[in-house]
This record gives C-alpha cells, structure tokens and sequence, in this order.
C-alpha cells in the first residue's frame, strides 16, 4: 500500500528534486523534502523516511554514496549526476577546496591530483603566542610533516578533509568548476600561502616552485603580502614564498623584496626532513640540494 502510494505520486516527487537547487543531499535534506510535500502527495503517517529513500533508490535516479572515514561513514545523495566536486564539497557546511586542489582548479599545476583536498576551519580558539626560537624551528623540521588521516576513497579518488586553522575564509572565493558548477575554493593569493605551508597536500617542492611561476600576471604579491600578514603565522614563511619567488624566475624584483618587509631573524626550512641541502643567505632558508 506505502509502495502504491509512492508510485502514484512518483512523477509529483521527481519534480520536486528536478527544481531541488543541488542534486547532492543529505538525509536530513530529503527528510525534509518528504516532510514538506507528504500532505501534497497524499504519503501515509506510516511511510518512514527509510521507506521513502528506499523506493527513491530502487523507482529513481537517486543515488547513494557512503564515505569511509575513520572515524564515520558519511552517506550522500546523488540526484542523477554530479561532479566530484559538487559532491564532496556537500561533505561539510562552509567548507572550501585548498591546496592540490585549488592548484588545479586556479590552474597552478600541469598534474591531474587524485586527492581532493577539501578544508574545514576549526573554530576561532585563544592562541598560545609561544617564543619561537632557532632551537624550536630545528626540532620541528628534523621531523617528518604531519598528515592528516581523514580521508575516504571514492571511485578513483582520495578524499581528504583537513580541519585547517580558523581564518573566517580569508581569500576564499566562489568560482566555477570544470564542470560548470558554483564552488568555493582559496583565490591564486592564498593558494600559493597554503602550498608554501604544507609542501604534504601540494605536490612537493618542484610543484610548488611551478606553481609559482604559472601564476605569473595573475597573481598579486601585494595581496599576497596583506594575506600573508593577517594569517600572522608562527613560522617565517615569508623566507620561503621569498625565495619561491626568486627562484621562479619570473617576478620583479620590486614583487619579490616585499617579502623583504617582514622581519627576518630566523635560519628556516623549506620543507622538512631534508638529507642534502643547500642555503640561501639572502633568505636565510635551507631548501633541498638540486632546486
């Protein structure tokens, strides 16, 4: 009789999701499309939303997706097609793509990455302003890089989701994917910030040494610089975007010094765990011995 029902009312529901704005849902999402038309479509009282999702998935082009992350399974779905994009970044609320990702989407890289990045600000917290000193920035380069565990496989893909530092979305843009949907992704500024920061989610040092000649003529150092200052980091990684910018090859001299501005104080390393390694005294930076 519940099945009956649904039958009847089937071409009524499939319009409903046609007009729905995103063809990516969550459960609470078609619960309250059952919620708000059950009276509409004449569904019993006695049809649960399990009951309702069951029927969509078996008479429809409604799909499930479930990821696998270690700690919970997140279920989606999917009405009709959409692109991975659309689809992960339904993952969490305010969420945005970051690094190898963004490299890609802002075309900062020749590679088509088989992670999708996709970033989750933590909470805004009280931050323990701690003395950096030669002896801590040693300590914390001669270990391996920390890496997050939160990811999922779907299709071909590893899906990563990082909990990054609160930074109420600063240079965070909305732009068009691949496949034409609207998404939110970090702006060229802000991607060569973040791929400079964690060299783990971007490729390695080559990469991003590439990434910042391809973004030659559209990027802006100076907004660089004004982004780089408000995430008012701990570490000097003015030295590194520095001497990426001079070892592109590609930037005026008078974009590169702007780096200069910040104070300098500090030996730094490009990345971490390096064996053979070579020193810039203009940057005061240790970076890996061919680059």
């Amino acid at each position: 009789m519940k099945k009956s029902r649904l039958k009847i009312a089937k071409p009524d529901i499939q319009k409903s999701f046609e007009s729905f704005p995103s063809r990516v849902l969550s459960r609470s999402q078609i619960d309250k499309i059952l919620s708000s038309n059950r009276v509409f479509w004449r569904v019993s009282a006695s049809t649960s939303s399990q009951d309702f999702i069951d029927f969509m998935l078996k008479e429809t082009k409604l799909k499930l997706i479930r990821f696998k992350f270690p700690s919970r399974s997140i279920l989606r779905y999917v009405w009709g097609n959409a692109s991975i994009y659309e689809i992960v970044l339904s993952l969490k609320s305010e969420s945005y793509f970051t690094h190898f990702t963004a490299m890609y989407l802002q075309e900062l890289t020749e590679q088509i990455p088989k992670t999708i990045y996709l970033n989750f600000e933590q909470l805004p917290r009280y931050r323990v302003n701690r003395k950096l000193t030669q002896k801590r920035i040693d300590f914390a380069f001669r270990k391996p890089w920390r890496v997050s565990k939160n990811k999922a496989l779907y299709k071909d893909y590893n899906v990563c989701i990082l909990n990054g530092m609160f930074t109420d979305k600063l240079g965070v843009i909305k732009t068009r994917s691949p496949n034409g949907e609207t998404i939110s992704v970090t702006n060229i500024e802000r991607t060569l910030i973040d791929i400079t920061v964690r060299l783990t989610y971007s490729g390695g040092v080559f990469e991003v040494l590439k990434a910042y000649k391809l973004a030659k003529g559209k990027v802006s150092i100076n907004k660089l610089a004004a982004m780089l200052n408000k995430l008012n980091y701990i570490y000097p990684y003015h030295q590194a975007i520095g001497f990426y910018l001079e070892k592109a090859g590609v930037y005026r001299a008078t974009q590169i010094n702007l780096m200069r501005k910040f104070e300098t104080k500090y030996d730094f390393y490009l990345t971490h765990q390096m064996k053979d390694m070579s020193y810039s005294k203009k940057w005061r930076l240790y970076f890996p011995k061919g680059l």
